[in-house]
């Protein structure tokens, strides 16, 4: 398959007085919205509006009437702390930001919040703020990107990704992990330009950050360039412009850009300091700047119409001559290609493929099987209907049962061993970058991205699974080996405190299947519901339970709790979550068989199950019945929200240990003897 890399950007920079009013009258945008708020970051983005104008008005393709364009580049301010730097540039661009939010800075209820927000704000294409996400975020944007090539042959699709970041961004371990990933997979689309200012908020940042950047840079295979300041200490924009441009037609690695800056140019005496880094200039130094710039320090917020006007005609005329040209080469791409561009057309809108559930496996009532196997064969059931399901592992392919079949791996172009469209994806060893790279798939809009690695490892990741959650991303998190039921690899490998600490997390769906038919049906919800969910899985085998139907099985699944099993006049409910079914299952017998009627509640999503009304929730756990009693082999506090003051959990409030996963349950009293003595319990303490 032919490469298609976005066409070649043209060196000839013009510059007019237009452009220099425009990038003036940014940088005091910059200091009137901290100003006005007190609070905010002035500095970097009064040194950084050449680079973003720069970027908006003359480099990138972009159309502001349309922030979603398939064909647009994609930018990302890594350094979203600077979150001026974007904002002033939206309002320049006109996508619909106006003075008054800008004044509105950091302001509730504002579309200028303090960090950009992902869907609050148009242009906006990523939640920054936490150093380094946006970065790895954007790696895996650019991964997208190739990938949809693979799957849209010839189609008009290909762009850029462009990323500010700061020395943070660079500190932070996430952005080595997603800069080493970025060059061994060659994203020669992706750009990134490195606030060289030498600032935090501490000061110099020779006190904790003194490697050699750029060698390091050259180390992970990236294309490096190097800008430094004119001799006035402001850009040198003819210079950066260059470095832009011949970062962009670099297409067979990864580009990098170190920009030499002083933080709070042309600030007279803020420039270059700590304090501009985080705090407002204040209003003497305010206007001594705007004097510097040869504006009048006695006018806040000063954009004239005339300004503003031609800034928008200037932008708008390459918009358009841009798009005339896209458009048509779109049109003939879909006219010559009606199967690809049915494929499209259903991704546009979200939908899945017809009668998708009927496609997953059926599972033998007479076997077991661990949930980590069943979700493998899930995925490859999916794949086989889904070309835009793809994914892959923290090098733990085989163990997270994350690999799709009859499909090569996600290489570089010059690969000989495989294909750069292949749906597996090796991570490596880099957890937290991989799940900021699952974001950026999910951001790109067309596919749908899981990842996978042991559930002890969700803490390496969680920065990427927190944003997943604030953005409502599309990603599906595979973690296998669940529990102590992983066994002898011991207890730096048994997740006890994690369930309740990913449940914690607002707007991420924890589903935690109990068998082979519940794994089915969580895939069938997930991709449904189209928001981020962690699937828990087993390393053991579990027996496939003898369920009621398929549908009743989907069904109570997707309502996130469901009664398995209920005697005729139930004096305790026993709720459990994966391989703790079974014995809430075992105890039920035990207790039959000792005269007392018991129910028994499979609750796989407690966040779904909240979610259902107040009826349906009624009918599963009745209030009448007071005695409760659930059952999970990790950390026990969360449960007493389902059980009340007067019930009982099985749990594990400590870690676990090296042996065989029977000896680990019976060590630690998870068996169904434990759950029939704390069921007599709180029956009694219920009388």
């Amino acid at each position: 398959m032919v490469v298609k890399h976005p066409a070649p950007l043209s060196a000839d920079l013009v510059w007019t007085e237009t452009d220099h009013r425009a990038l003036t009258h940014a940088r005091a945008l910059a200091m009137d919205a901290v100003q006005k708020v007190g609070n905010g970051h002035p500095g970097t983005a009064m040194s950084l509006a050449p680079l973003a104008y720069l970027l908006f008005h003359k480099v990138m393709r972009h159309d502001p009437s349309e922030p979603r364009w398939l064909g647009r580049d994609r930018f990302v301010l890594s350094a979203g702390h600077s979150s001026m730097t974007l904002y002033t540039q939206l309002f320049l661009s006109g996508y619909g930001l106006s003075l008054d939010d800008l004044k509105s800075f950091r302001t509730l209820g504002s579309l200028t919040p303090g960090h950009p927000e992902y869907g609050h704000t148009a242009g906006v294409e990523t939640t920054t703020g936490p150093l380094g996400q946006g970065i790895a975020t954007a790696v895996g944007m650019a991964m997208s990107e190739r990938f949809e090539q693979g799957l849209f042959p010839g189609a008009p699709f290909e762009h850029r990704v462009w990323v500010i970041a700061s020395d943070g961004d660079l500190e932070e371990g996430i952005s080595s992990e997603a800069s080493s990933l970025a060059g061994t997979q060659a994203l020669g689309h992706l750009n990134v330009i490195w606030d060289d200012n030498r600032i935090s908020i501490e000061g110099d940042t020779s006190v904790a950050f003194t490697e050699d950047v750029v060698a390091r840079y050259r180390a992970y295979g990236w294309d490096v360039h190097e800008v430094d300041v004119s001799p006035n200490g402001d850009t040198d924009i003819p210079a950066l412009f260059a470095a832009l441009i011949a970062s962009a037609n670099t297409l067979e690695k990864p580009s990098f850009i170190r920009l030499r800056t002083v933080i709070a140019w042309p600030a007279p005496n803020a420039r270059g300091t700590a304090k501009s880094h985080g705090s407002a200039l204040g209003a003497e130094e305010v206007a001594a700047t705007k004097r510097e710039l040869g504006l009048d320090p006695a006018k806040d917020f000063d954009f004239d119409d005339e300004l503003l006007q031609n800034v928008r005609s200037n932008l708008d005329h390459q918009v358009q001559k841009m798009r005339s040209q896209w458009d048509r080469e779109f049109s003939q791409w879909r006219d010559g290609d009606p199967n690809a561009a049915a494929l499209l057309s259903r991704l546009l809108s979200g939908e899945l493929p017809e009668n998708l559930e009927a496609h997953l496996p059926n599972f033998a009532h007479d076997s077991k099987m661990a949930t980590r196997k069943a979700s493998g064969l899930c995925i490859n059931a999916l794949a086989q209907h889904m070309p835009e399901l793809w994914g892959g592992s923290a090098d733990l392919a085989e163990s997270n049962n994350t690999w799709i079949d009859n499909s090569p791996s996600f290489l570089p172009y010059f690969s000989d061993t495989s294909s750069p469209y292949g749906r597996n994806i090796h991570f490596g060893i880099r957890e937290h970058a991989m799940g900021a790279a699952l974001n950026g798939i999910a951001l790109d809009g067309l596919t749908r991205p899981f990842g996978g690695t042991f559930m002890v490892f969700s803490d390496y990741m969680r920065g990427a699974v927190r944003l997943s959650a604030l953005m409502k991303t599309a990603v599906t998190y595979v973690w296998t080996h669940d529990s102590i039921g992983l066994g002898e690899d011991g207890p730096t490998h048994q997740p006890v405190e994690h369930l309740w600490s990913l449940r914690a997390i607002p707007g991420l769906n924890v589903v935690r299947p109990a068998d082979a038919h519940e794994t089915a049906a969580a895939w069938s919800h997930v991709l449904a519901k189209k928001e981020p969910t962690g699937l828990i899985l087993s390393r053991q085998d579990l027996p496939v339970m003898d369920h009621p139907s398929r549908s009743e099985i989907f069904n109570g699944v997707a309502k996130g709790a469901y009664i398995l099993v209920s005697d005729a006049q139930p004096k305790v409910i026993l709720m459990a979550t994966g391989s703790e079914v079974q014995i809430a299952l075992a105890a039920r017998e035990l207790l039959l068989a000792q005269g007392v009627d018991s129910r028994v509640v499979s609750m796989p999503c407690l966040e779904w199950f909240n979610k259902q009304s107040a009826g349906y929730k009624e009918s599963v756990l009745p209030e009448a019945i007071g005695a409760r009693v659930a059952v999970e082999a990790g950390a026990t506090f969360g449960w007493y929200s389902f059980v009340g003051r007067q019930g009982s959990v099985v749990g594990l409030d400590h870690f676990g240990a090296s042996a065989s996963a029977p000896e680990l349950f019976d060590q630690f009293e998870l068996t169904p003897d434990a759950v029939v003595h704390a069921a007599l319990e709180t029956i009694a303490r219920n009388t």
